[in-house]
């Protein structure tokens, strides 16, 4: 496996109009390498119709990339409540057919989810479905964000910060997607697609435990043993004390750990390299997937 040179800076987590970025892919890549990024991966929700186009872009600039996903999964707290798990997908085979199924039915069940959550904040402000699909017309993955997008566009908001703060679990507007696989079958498929899964921004916007609160072992430990190969810590949006506590619980289990910017364009404060991975973990990634020949390498 070739290495990565020790000086390459790399981010692990980007979005594309292809999801619910505001770029084009080559433009993701391109912004990336002014940025003085020499690896991307692009990791768009549920789907890899960017990947052709971000590694023409690539060859093009002389970036390395690392072509993604951002798996949408489903996990139960302890107290009954179900809740959303983003898995990035390194490098899995996109012709694996469960891995394909599932991402179209997470997509497809998106769509009536949304409309449930525009039917209720249609209550309370000016915003209908057509507004909604003005946004999916640009080609974008339906999703939470699109609705957020058309509520700037109205003038509603000016970025998408207060719609996240707005429907939430627990809110009246939130609506779970109830068609996703669960965070235990979505490592298996990532693995069984040759793909090497990572949790994307654990315990973020402070959805884990407060600070001296009990913090959740038995859920991440069995995400181990079904086979997570590391989680992202270095996120803006996870706090100081759940990062602290994921990497003594990866460094306990031999896991890597990485850091990202989650950069999703305009209306989304995230710059591209706000934060990177260390060189030795992308080695760890490509050693682990069944499908180095994914991934474009460029000596740096």
């Amino acid at each position: 496996m070739p290495s990565i040179p020790h000086s390459a800076r790399i981010d692990l987590h980007t979005h594309s109009l292809r999801s619910d970025g505001t770029d084009q892919p080559s433009e993701v890549v391109r912004k990336a390498r002014e940025a003085g990024l020499d690896y991307i991966a692009l990791t768009d929700h549920d789907t890899t119709a960017g990947w052709a186009e971000a590694r023409a872009a690539a060859e093009e600039c002389g970036i390395g990339l690392i072509p993604g996903i951002e798996l949408t999964t489903r996990a139960v707290s302890h107290d009954g409540h179900g809740f959303a798990v983003h898995m990035l997908a390194y490098l899995p085979n996109p012709e694996y057919e469960p891995l394909r199924l599932a991402m179209g039915e997470s997509v497809e069940g998106r769509l009536a989810r949304l409309k449930v959550i525009v039917e209720r904040l249609s209550e309370d402000f000016d915003l209908t479905w057509e507004h909604v699909l003005e946004v999916l017309a640009d080609g974008k993955v339906a999703g939470r964000p699109a609705v957020a997008d058309a509520m700037i566009a109205r003038g509603i908001f000016q970025d998408r910060a207060p719609f996240f703060d707005l429907v939430r679990p627990g809110t009246k507007y939130y609506e779970p997607n109830l068609t996703i696989p669960s965070t235990l079958e979505g490592i298996r498929l990532i693995r069984a697609a040759g793909g090497v899964p990572v949790i994307a921004h654990p315990m973020a916007r402070g959805y884990g435990p407060k600070p001296g609160e009990r913090m959740p072992r038995e859920h991440f430990v069995g995400l181990i043993e079904v086979g997570i190969a590391g989680f992202e810590t270095r996120h803006r949006d996870v706090p100081e004390h759940a990062r602290d506590w994921l990497e003594n619980l990866a460094s306990e289990f031999g896991l890597f750990t990485t850091g990202s910017s989650d950069y999703h364009g305009h209306g989304k404060p995230n710059p591209l390299g706000e934060n990177l991975t260390s060189p030795a973990v992308l080695e760890q990634i490509l050693s682990q997937t069944d499908n180095p020949q994914l991934a474009l390498l460029k000596h740096v």
